[in-house]
């Protein structure tokens, strides 16, 4: 049965003149956290440690976005709010790094363009949306007033992508040689790892026919409603539709100009260096970039 609610909803879309489609979806988002995977080694985390680690990505993680869009273009951006608490700025910086601001996605020409704040300097990274092979299914739910549709993706993961951090397993050799050099400062990425892909869930919706969705995903027949990444979820929580008054849709033009190679090479440069600084008791060269 759900098939051909499937079907007759894909046919009922194709029947809309997407080319008058416009709207907002509003999606909030939601991302879990095992801070017990962060104890171990020799240096336990106490309690309270956790709890302002766990506020710090709360504060860092949980937003809300708005996605404004038409039949081609969209422009993806975090909804202003005062702070919800102090967020230590080494870990904001890091965060923000995988955190862009406003991005543009041009579903004809393949194209997104994104603001990027890293370490004080403002970047405008260009790139082509990331095609994902979708594989679609018949499981369907209610979205607000949406029927949705679950399909699933794999993403590859770049390798410092921090926001897709997590703790490294315990390695009993590696714990046995730090604590036998305790003065030394343990680096604490040397704690964490990235994977090499994860696993994309997105639910869509055919009754708004617009291959777009949250962030950098597109290219399912329906706007994307739910989208889970890895420890992340985006949930739409309202939709306008063809409003009266919204934002023009146009790419943004703050920063310099980068490739997203460019702007992974510049992020990856500057990481290294902090952690040598680390490791070396802060000794080392800091500030921001030069010229």
């Amino acid at each position: 049965m759900k098939k051909y609610i499937f079907i007759f909803l894909l046919l009922f879309s194709l029947g809309i003149n997407a080319q008058n489609i416009s709207g907002q979806a509003y999606y909030e988002s939601k991302t879990t956290v095992d801070m017990e995977a962060f104890g171990g080694g020799n240096r336990e985390m106490s309690e309270e440690m956790k709890k302002a680690v766990a506020q710090m990505m709360k504060s860092a993680l949980e937003k809300t976005y708005i996605l404004t869009f038409n039949q081609y273009e969209s422009i993806y951006k975090e909804q202003e709010t005062l702070d919800a608490g102090p967020v230590n700025p080494g870990f904001k910086m890091m965060m923000s790094s995988y955190t862009p601001g406003a991005q543009y996605k041009n579903l004809k020409t393949g194209q997104i363009v994104e603001e990027n704040e890293f370490f004080g300097k403002q970047f405008l990274v260009t790139d082509t949306i990331q095609t994902l092979d979708w594989q679609t299914t018949n499981e369907s739910k209610q979205i607000g007033q949406y029927i949705a549709f679950k399909a699933t993706a794999i993403k590859k993961v770049d390798p410092n992508d921090y926001s897709m951090a997590r703790p490294k397993k315990k390695d009993e050799k590696a714990t046995t040689e730090v604590k036998k050099d305790s003065a030394q400062p343990q680096d604490p990425m040397d704690m964490i790892e990235i994977p090499e892909e994860i696993l994309v869930t997105a639910w869509f919706t055919p009754q708004i026919p617009v291959s777009n969705g949250p962030g950098e995903f597109a290219g399912l027949p329906g706007l994307i409603l739910e989208l889970n990444v890895y420890r992340t979820t985006l949930l739409c929580s309202k939709i306008v539709m063809n409003p009266k008054d919204s934002e023009k849709i146009e790419p943004p033009k703050k920063g310099k100009e980068v490739t997203r190679a460019e702007y992974v090479k510049i992020v990856k440069e500057k990481t290294d260096e902090i952690r040598e600084n680390f490791r070396g008791g802060g000794n080392g060269r800091r500030g921001g970039f030069g010229g």
